[in-house]
């Protein structure tokens, strides 16, 4: 996992969003106008947590979070999700 030149506040955390799906389970392509936006993905960046909550994720955990959490940003060429910790739903 490279390095990331950024540093998350709070109880901010940045998420690299699994690819999307490329064919059902059946075996039917999926094209790029119907394919849904992951819900899942690896956390590379934490924050430092809010002083009455420590953080529960961490660098390297995968996560499930909301269809329409966090903000999308591009970070070393890289696509990323910036969220509040609150938005995860779980850790797998």
């Amino acid at each position: 996992m490279a390095k990331i030149s950024v540093k998350p506040l709070a109880d901010r955390v940045l998420v690299e969003a699994a690819a999307a799906e490329t064919k059902t389970a059946g075996g039917i392509i999926i094209p790029d106008t119907a394919k849904e936006k992951p819900q899942r993905g690896k956390v590379v960046a934490v924050g430092n947590g809010k002083p009455d909550e420590p953080m529960t994720v961490k660098v390297g955990d995968t996560v499930l979070y909301g269809k329409y959490a966090g903000t999308e940003i591009q970070v070393d060429g890289k696509d990323l999700l910036i969220m509040r910790e609150s938005d995860i739903f779980a850790i797998i």
